[in-house]
């Protein structure tokens, strides 16, 4: 398992796709699998850098876990921001144009609808975003 500690900002997002790439690399990972993980982790981190310190900078810790048997790929996001459940916001209607629909909301969604399986918990002052893909 991996494990960073970075400054939840845009700057050390590719630090943290890096990493995630280079362990499915390793494991030979096909690109239709490999995309959405990426895709997921991207928003993810994004919006702890953007808004979990309401504005402000803070820290964001990420764990990647990658095991070959029985093929999971699992990344855990931490940070200490305002607690924030994003599996409680309700799914956008997709079948809306996009001017009728509100804005936001659509890439939790599509983290939800790539990955396997995605949990929040909140714990020791920490919100706790799970998300886990078959490989």
């Amino acid at each position: 398992m991996k494990e960073l500690n970075l400054t939840a900002c845009d700057e050390t997002l590719y630090t943290v796709l890096d990493e995630i790439k280079a362990h499915l690399k390793s494991l030979d990972c096909p690109e239709e699998i490999m995309t959405p993980i990426l895709i997921s982790a991207e928003e993810i981190y994004v919006n702890i850098a953007h808004y979990a310190y309401g504005g402000k900078q803070g820290m964001a810790k990420v764990n990647i876990d990658v095991c070959p048997d029985p093929g999971i790929c699992r990344l855990v996001f931490r940070d200490k921001g305002i607690p924030y459940n994003p599996l409680e916001k309700e799914d956008p209607d997709t079948t809306l144009s996009a001017e009728e629909r509100k804005i936001g909301g659509l890439g939790i969604y599509f983290v939800k609808e790539m990955m396997d399986k995605v949990e929040y918990e909140y714990k020791d002052g920490c919100n706790i975003l799970t998300i886990e893909k078959m490989l």
